[in-house]
C-alpha cells in the first residue's frame, strides 16, 4: 500500500494536469463563442459535433432583499444543510 504522502504527491500532479486542461478546454469553447458571436450564430453544427450559445433566463429570489425587506419570512424559509468541503493545496 502506498504511503499518504505518495497518494497526495499523485493528486498533486493530476491537479495540476486536470487544471491545464481544463484551461484549455476554457480556451477552445471562448474560441467557438466568438466565432458564433462574430458570425451572429447561436447554433454551429460541424461534421461530428454541435454547439449551441444562447441567452438563458431564468428568475431567482433575491434572498438579500428578501432577508431586508421581510425578515420573518425569510427566516421562516431559510434551511440550514450541513456538507463536507474537501480542500487540497
Amino acid at each position: 500500500m502506498k504511503n499518504i504522502d505518495s497518494t497526495m504527491k499523485e493528486l498533486a500532479q493530476y491537479t495540476r494536469i486536470m487544471e491545464e486542461a481544463s484551461d484549455t478546454v476554457d480556451s477552445l469553447k471562448d474560441e467557438i463563442k466568438r466565432y458564433m458571436e462574430e458570425h451572429e450564430t447561436d447554433i454551429l453544427i460541424g461534421n461530428e459535433h454541435k454547439a449551441t450559445y444562447k441567452a438563458v433566463s431564468s428568475n431567482r429570489i433575491d434572498t438579500a432583499s428578501l432577508k431586508k425587506d421581510m425578515p420573518n419570512i425569510a427566516a421562516q424559509y431559510t434551511k440550514t444543510t450541513e456538507t463536507k468541503r474537501f480542500t487540497f493545496q
